[in-house]
């Protein structure tokens, strides 16, 4: 038995993802049967291709020669969200987008994409990566994810829509190469989801152009666009909210419904959340019932002995 989760920002969250991989590795008595770490998806930001979530801040070239080998070293791939959906050609050359993709450009790591242009550039110029097709793309139909099935992907990520559709599930091909987001925040059926992807990609562009022109002058995103950029009302939502939404999957539903059914690849989403939920979140889904507790005071221990028991 495979359970594959891929876990939110190797970036901003370098130190609990590593400790995390760490405990795992060290204390596999604290966890489900099977459970595995796929990935660890992120950018570094300022990053122009990022979409998905707006990420802000600034890393250097050695901060990414760091997380790249520690992750890559205890054979963790990272997964590069690069799911930015308003991409002009002109984008295709930013500097250091290409920069991280030299970096990491080691046969082990991956990239999720949901702009045709960026995907067509990546496979011919960086063609060692394996290709993951972004939940930004809003596969919510049989036939829309049937399809994108059919394409040269290493992973679909199915809409959260089709999370509990079983009829559809049950029928599609490649299950172990579909990704299941389990604890998504936005609200069922939104209709404004992909719009609101657009805004977040328009926003990662402006606000990389301004860090390029003026490194020293806070972004003000009010400035931006205060007409058009609307926030997410549903972003905070807790691990312990978001188990009251119909697209919601449970670990239960994980290990006795999912992986029996085929499935073995499954999205943690949370790269711009507390690190609070982020360990609330892990130990919901991959440590056992019963030893929760225990697991959860094992990593803030790491945590503190390390000097990233920051709960920001």
């Amino acid at each position: 038995m495979r359970v594959r989760f891929h876990l939110p920002d190797f970036s901003g969250s370098f130190k609990l993802n590593l400790l995390f991989a760490e405990m795992l590795k060290n204390r596999p008595d604290f966890f489900r049967e099977g459970v595995e770490i796929a990935s660890v998806y992120g950018v570094f930001p300022p990053c122009l291709w990022n979409g998905g979530r707006s990420q802000g801040g600034n890393t250097d070239k050695n901060y990414m020669k760091t997380v790249i080998r520690e992750f890559n070293n205890r054979g963790i791939p990272l997964r590069f969200t690069f799911t930015n959906i308003m991409l002009e050609k002109k984008h295709l050359s930013d500097e250091r987008c290409n920069m991280m993709l030299h970096l990491a450009n080691n046969g082990m790591n991956e990239v999720i994409v949901a702009s045709p242009i960026l995907e067509d550039y990546i496979r011919k110029e960086f063609p060692q990566y394996k290709l993951t097709s972004s939940t930004c793309k809003r596969l919510n139909s049989k036939e829309a994810l049937m399809a994108e099935l059919e394409k040269d992907y290493h992973v679909v990520v199915a809409d959260y829509d089709l999370n509990n559709k079983f009829d559809i599930l049950e029928d599609m091909p490649r299950k172990k190469d579909i990704e299941l987001l389990v604890n998504a925040c936005c609200q069922p059926e939104c209709q404004g989801r992909l719009q609101h992807y657009k805004d977040i990609s328009q926003q990662q562009i402006a606000f990389c152009n301004h860090i390029k022109k003026y490194p020293n002058v806070p972004f003000d995103l009010e400035k931006y666009d205060p007409n058009h950029f609307s926030a997410c009302p549903y972003s905070k939502r807790s691990i312990f909210d978001i188990k009251e939404l119909k697209t919601h999957i449970s670990p239960e539903a994980i290990w006795e419904k999912y992986v029996p059914m085929g499935f073995e690849q499954f999205k943690i989403e949370g790269r711009t959340a507390s690190t609070l939920n982020k360990v609330e979140t892990y130990m919901y889904y991959m440590a056992k019932p019963e030893l929760r507790e225990e697991a959860r005071y094992f990593l803030l221990g790491m945590m503190e002995d390390s000097g990233a028991l920051i709960f920001t």
